[in-house]
Formats: structure tokens, sequence, C-alpha cells
């Protein structure tokens, strides 16, 4: 049940338990007044198996974004051991024009480039695939080599000292808690007089100024163009595309838009908003855990759902365990992207082989789904 209406989700669940107790049921809850029950929710009469709270996971990625140097999107998989990193490739990018077969002659670590979006349209590259200006790539790397696979797309340190939030609702305000745990200077404008009140109480380390986020004037006399992340996080969408659009031309270094409608996803980086978050999309990766077949630990989705990245423990008898993935006949648009067995985490090639209940990291478009879900299913004769 996601609906907006937090009610709504509860009565939804409560007549969905009574007339199948057994039937797996997640809802999405805002009000802090419910999360403050969730263990309750979470027994009878509910028997809520999953409250989601998509603002929470839209802090999570607001928060990777600022500690990622260049990344467009970024997910974790395995722990945080692995992460999926988009990075859009510029003009002075040191691997621009390299075939992907030589990718891994730049550098000592093992990177996997997952997929390439090109003129709006996905592409799962093979070996002879160039790297372009302006691809937005999505690479594969453990979190201990991360640092060494940005700087070969051209990605270096970028140390946050100063951010502007736009927005004080339930959302700005876990932000602007969460940042405060940063040595960083930070700023929230919020509109509502009376919301500004409750924010100066409920934050130590935050410069809380009332105002319009839109207001040029108001942009300009806090110095906008000296910020080096601007976050837009109002109710309001538009404010917040505009508002970014606005702070970027004053001189922003970095915009966070938040865009929840999904027609206007793939319009942001066309006007120049790369740094996007979701509310909706955080929502949809947690209940694709649940929707899809297997045994399925995180999800991720990209490209406005165009294609997900799935975590999934290896059935004994899937038809992908104990052969080299050369020998595997993936469709088109899925790809192993790391196998993690144990404590040891690999991104693998063409001989490498998936063992049972190993842990694997799926990169998979929407056409392939269904065979990767079919393939992670146990067989009925095997059950």
């Amino acid at each position: 049940a996601v609906t907006d209406t937090d009610e709504t989700n509860l009565v939804a669940s409560l007549f969905a338990n009574i007339l199948s107790p057994t039937t797996i049921k997640l809802a999405r809850i805002r009000s802090k007044d419910y999360l403050l029950y969730q263990d309750t929710l979470k027994h009878a009469p509910y028997h809520l198996d999953v409250i989601i709270n998509p603002e929470d996971e839209a802090v999570k990625a607001v928060e990777r974004l600022l500690h990622i140097p260049g990344a467009v999107d970024v997910g974790e998989f395995a722990d945080g051991r692995i992460k999926l990193v988009g990075v859009r490739l510029e003009k002075d990018c040191p691997v621009a024009g390299t075939r992907l077969a030589e990718l891994q002659d730049k550098s000592s670590k093992k990177i996997l480039v997952a997929a390439i979006l090109r003129d709006e349209k996905l592409i799962i590259p093979s070996g002879e695939d160039q790297l372009q200006e302006r691809d937005l790539i999505y690479f594969v790397s453990a979190e201990k080599e991360l640092e060494e696979a940005l700087q070969l797309f051209g990605k270096g340190a970028e140390p946050f000292k100063r951010v502007l939030l736009i927005g004080g609702g339930n959302l700005g305000l876990k932000l602007a808690k969460a940042l405060e745990r940063h040595p960083i200077h930070i700023k929230l404008i919020e509109k509502d007089p009376d919301r500004c009140k409750e924010l100066v109480k409920a934050l130590d380390k935050v410069v809380v100024l009332q105002g319009d986020g839109s207001d040029e004037d108001l942009l300009h006399e806090e110095n906008v163009k000296d910020m080096d992340v601007f976050v837009t996080l109002t109710e309001s969408e538009e404010t917040n595309i505009l508002a970014s659009l606005l702070a970027k031309r004053m001189g922003a270094n970095k915009t966070i838009t938040r865009i929840s409608k999904s027609s206007y996803l793939p319009l942001a980086s066309a006007i120049g908003l790369e740094h996007v978050v979701s509310s909706r999309l955080a929502a949809v990766n947690t209940i694709l855990q649940y929707v899809r077949e297997g045994k399925v630990l995180s999800a991720m989705t990209l490209k406005g759902e165009e294609a997900e990245t799935l975590e999934v423990i290896a059935p004994e008898a899937s038809d992908i365990v104990g052969k080299p993935l050369k020998q595997i006949r993936f469709p088109r648009g899925a790809l192993v992207v790391a196998i993690i067995r144990k404590e040891e985490v690999t991104i693998p090639s063409g001989e490498s082989i998936i063992l049972p209940q190993d842990r694997i990291i799926i990169f998979c478009t929407r056409h392939s789904i269904p065979w990767v879900e079919k393939a992670l299913v146990v067989k009925l004769e095997h059950v």
C-alpha cells in the first residue's frame, strides 16, 4: 500500500491481513507519529512485514551523492562493499575514446562498466564499445577501490564545506540533521515562518532562514555562488527544478534536485540537472525486493525504471550455477556484475563460476528481467 495517505495505507494493510494473513504486506508510512509505533504495526492487527519510509531512503541517496565526487547516481550492495556508480564523462576525461576491452589496461583495479546512457538510449556494452564524451556510464567497483576508479574517469576529490538546503519539510529536516554530524556549514531556507521556528528548535548547527528558495535576490544575498552544494527538497517539484536551474546560473558548484514525478525524470539531465533524488524511486527499490522472484536482498532502479540492479542469493538448482559465465546464454541486457562469496568480493570475468548460496549482483534491462527471475527460481523438481 503506497498511496500518499498513511491512513489509507494502514487501512488497506489491515484488510489485506484479514483477507490473506500469509500475504507479505508493505506500507508506505511518512508520519513520525506512526513511525514511533513501528513495532506495534508489525504485530496484530496490521501484521506489516515492511514499513517503507521513502524520505529516509532519499536522505541516504543525497548523502551518497555528496560523498562520492562526480557521481550522478549511486547504489550500494553487499552491505556497502560494492558500489554501482553513474558518472558523466566530461571532455577532459582521460578514458574518453577508449574501448572497454582496453579499459582494464589503464587501471590496476578491476572495474566493470555495466551500462552506458548515450543520447538518452541505454546501451549494454561489449568490449568493442568505445567510451565517448558526455556518456553517462554506470560502473561497478569494490568500495575499497572506488577512489582509483573515479580518478580513472576524471573525477577527483570534491570536498564540500558549505551546503544550502531549500525546503524545511520532513525530508529537509532529516537531511539537515544527518549533515549536522559532519564538519560543514549548513544553511536552510524555508518559506513558512511557523515551520522555521520548529526547525530552529530541532537543529543545533544549521542556520535557518525564512524566505523563498527560488528568490534570486535572496540567493544572491546568501552567496549561492560560493556554495559547494545546493539542494532543493520542497514538496513542489516545479519549485525544486526552477530553484536548481537558477542556482546553477548564479554559479552554484553542484545542485541536487528532489524530483518524484516519473515524467520529469528523463527531462532532468536534458536541462542540466544531473543530480536528482526521488522519494518515489526509493520506495520502488524497497518494493522490488519483495515482488521479484528469487531471494532478493536489495534492488536499485536506473533510468526511470528502464533497468534494475538486483542483489540475490544464487539457488542451488539454478541454471547459472556451477559453470563459467561465458557458457551461460544470458539474454542481451542481463549481466552479472559482482559475486560475493563469504567475505570475498569479485568483479567477474567470463571464467568466473557462481556457486550455490553466493550473493550475486545482476544488472538487467526491463526486457531481460523475466529471464533473470526464471533463472533465480528453484526448479520444482529440486524442491
